[in-house]
């Protein structure tokens, strides 16, 4: 029977752990956090569950422009509504535990061994646990990665935080200066916004999520300062400092800005150093990530990795897929390798920010010969409904064949639209497929068979 350990049991731990395990091997996860890793029990889990509540508290706040009338407080409808901050963080450290729970049953049930501790590669098929040793022929790293510190700007877990020391503050951020506007920084300054908080962004770049489509991030920056968010863009941060019951962000440009809380989303590091990859002859980049091929596989042959600590796309979705990868290709299943313009990605802003496939920039750019269109979420019958006015639906395709290559969607719930692109991505649908698709009317889906019926129409392809 073929021994395999795991070092990591976030997505690209556990998914692979549950591949080996159906497929006769004898499995052992090791995991210093709890079954699920941080992305479970401190990153995507908390952060989307406090999502939700945002996105609830948004939609009760501009319910009144659809006619309903909230007598709870002297103001309406934003008087009336109060935050539990300490509730709303219970629930979702609950929620967290939770789903963590299930993780390890659903391991248990496939007979995978969790060991708690931190792991260290001593030999090429030796894994140490403290005194303990684990002999093992198919080794698979997804150690993941760690919120990056600015040095100047060390989060003390009260007024200067990383997003994993959110859900440990008694009371909402009264003013919160979010440093950093990638996926992470919007996700969050958006939630906190929405929950009441007076936001301020501070941005590096022109403008926010700099490195999404740009369409649709002039749609999120539109929407954040509609709502009242102070975005100060081109504005990189130097330090920060507490100053009294509050902070103060120094900017490289010597200006400041102060507020009760300070939230640092500068990017990621890897969980690679002290384990041992060096040793045993492991290749990382200058940045420490694992080099990867597209089935997993690093320098050594016999060892795998998966997820963030490889630095290709920072997705739980990704993580798995390269877990699960990696094992088909170990114990000799048949394996396509993992391509990445199959990727859906989704941030949970409000709205939501769907897309797959191809990009704006690498049609403007000329790398991709593609048509386009761009149908906005105002001229859907269902979003009028709902009071839904900021968003649109974005496809490409071919244009000799009419092949979907890639979409964006911004819309609330994009997350569930993308699939129906994702699905023609991946199967080399034409447009004309999509188009002759029936979907429900009204709905916001309808809105991708209607921009596959404008890229259909005469002289189209």
């Amino acid at each position: 029977m073929t021994r395999i350990v795991i070092i990591g049991g976030g997505p690209g731990g556990y998914e692979a752990a549950l591949v080996a395990a159906q497929l006769g091997a004898d499995v052992t996860v090791i995991e210093r956090d709890g079954p699920g890793g941080a992305c479970v029990l401190t990153d995507c889990v908390p952060s989307k569950t406090l999502i939700a509540t945002s996105t609830r508290m948004a939609v009760m706040s501009e319910s009144a422009g659809l006619g309903l009338r909230f007598s709870g407080g002297p103001d309406g409808i934003v008087g009336g509504l109060e935050v539990d901050m300490a509730n709303v963080n219970k629930r979702v450290k609950d929620l967290a535990r939770a789903q963590s729970f299930d993780v390890a049953e659903r391991l248990a049930y496939e007979e995978v061994k969790i060991v708690r501790g931190e792991a260290r590669l001593v030999e090429p098929h030796v894994v140490a646990v403290g005194e303990r040793r684990i002999r093992a022929d198919i080794v698979l790293i997804a150690t993941g990665a760690t919120p990056r510190v600015l040095p100047g700007a060390e989060p003390d877990g009260e007024r200067i935080l990383n997003w994993r020391q959110l859900y440990d503050l008694p009371e909402l951020p009264e003013e919160l200066i979010v440093v950093g506007s990638g996926v992470t920084g919007a996700e969050l300054a958006g939630a906190y916004l929405s929950l009441g908080s007076k936001v301020t962004l501070v941005s590096s770049r022109d403008r926010i999520l700099p490195t999404e489509d740009a369409d649709a991030a002039s749609v999120l920056q539109e929407v954040f300062l509609r709502r009242g968010m102070n975005v100060m863009s081109r504005s990189r941060a130097a330090g920060v400092e507490r100053s009294g019951n509050g902070v103060i962000v120094t900017l490289e440009d010597g200006s400041k800005v102060e507020g009760t809380h300070c939230l640092m989303t500068v990017g990621m590091v890897p969980n690679t150093t002290g384990i041992g990859l060096e040793e045993v002859g492991v290749t990382c980049d200058k940045r420490g990530f694992v080099e990867v091929d597209k089935v997993s596989r690093t320098s050594v042959p016999h060892i795998y990795a998966s997820g963030d600590c490889t630095g290709i796309l920072m997705l739980a979705s990704v993580a798995g897929m390269q877990g699960r990868i990696a094992m088909w290709h170990a114990l000799g299943e048949a394996v396509q390798p993992l391509k990445l313009g199959w990727v859906a990605s989704n941030i949970f802003t409000d709205p939501e920010v769907a897309s797959v496939g191809v990009t704006q920039q690498m049609v403007d750019s000329g790398d991709v010969n593609a048509r386009t269109v761009m149908l906005p979420l105002f001229t859907n019958a269902r979003a009028k409904m709902q009071g839904f006015e900021d968003g649109f639906v974005k496809l490409f395709c071919r244009p000799s064949t009419g092949i979907v290559l890639g979409g964006v969607i911004v819309a609330p719930r994009a997350s569930e639209l993308i699939l129906g692109v994702s699905i023609a991505v991946q199967q080399h649908l034409t447009v004309d497929q999509v188009a002759h698709t029936f979907a429900v009317y009204p709905s916001l889906s309808g809105s991708i068979t209607e921009a596959s019926r404008r890229l259909m129409s005469e002289h189209a392809y």
